[in-house]
């Protein structure tokens, strides 16, 4: 007897090869974007991000879409010392600024923000950021007595959908997608609810009261293999 096919939505889009690997163990995937991000276009950004490019200074970066929306305005790689959030911005730091410039790099705000305020060295950076950034990092580092310069590159946009099925699970992995999602949904008692990080967590709990799975590591990767592997063994036969 064939496995019942677990229903997913995913509120962001996922990598094809994850898409497979749980089409494999008898669980669809549905992506529907709740989120988009633009970047912005403004003469003043641009201007400031070429002069900063021929300074050495140190650079935050949280997020893949502010790496991306700097990166096009720089011709050579600078001479930042830049931390960052997350092993896929790591990844494409790297490629942007090469394999020296990222100084340190972790999971969360929180942690990032330790490193920096342990090197007595940095007085200042400049944290290339989204319209709706977190409060905890250029917080902690407000509080540990270092000027954080902020520059919005990105900003995001909600595109919520009205859902017109059931889902046995949904993935969240911001919270702005929550905000966006909930605006025009509601979820089934019995779905189950996979985050990434507490934060993202939390911005659930301000809609629902029921449980959320979270995942122990960031990243898209590791939240879709945290729902594959949550509905593999509980796949009824």
């Amino acid at each position: 007897m064939l496995k019942n096919k677990i229903q997913i939505l995913s509120t962001g889009p996922v990598a094809e090869e994850l898409i497979k690997e749980a089409a494999e163990n008898y669980i669809i995937i549905d992506e529907i974007s709740f989120i988009t991000t633009e970047d912005i276009d403004d003469i003043a950004i641009e201007k400031k991000i070429r002069e900063l490019s021929n300074q050495k200074i140190t650079v935050v970066f949280t997020s893949t879409n502010a790496v991306n929306a700097v990166a096009r305005f720089i011709s050579k790689q600078p001479g930042w010392k830049i931390f960052c959030i997350g092993s896929t911005t790591k990844t494409l730091v790297k490629k942007f600024f090469g394999e020296g410039a990222v100084a340190e790099f972790a999971e969360n705000a929180e942690s990032l923000s330790k490193l920096i305020l342990q090197n007595s060295s940095i007085q200042n950076i400049t944290f290339f950021c989204g319209d709706k950034r977190r409060d905890e990092l250029p917080g902690n580092l407000n509080k540990g007595g270092i000027v954080v310069d902020e520059i919005v590159v990105y900003k995001t946009i909600e595109t919520p959908t009205v859902l017109t099925k059931q889902y046995d699970g949904i993935l969240f992995f911001s919270p702005s997608a929550v905000q966006s999602f909930f605006s025009k949904n509601s979820i089934n008692k019995n779905a189950k609810i996979f985050v990434i990080g507490s934060t993202t967590a939390n911005a659930v709990k301000l809609f629902s009261q029921q449980p959320v799975i979270i995942a122990e590591t960031p990243g898209k990767k590791n939240l879709v293999n945290l729902a594959i592997n949550h509905f593999s063994k509980s796949n009824i036969i």
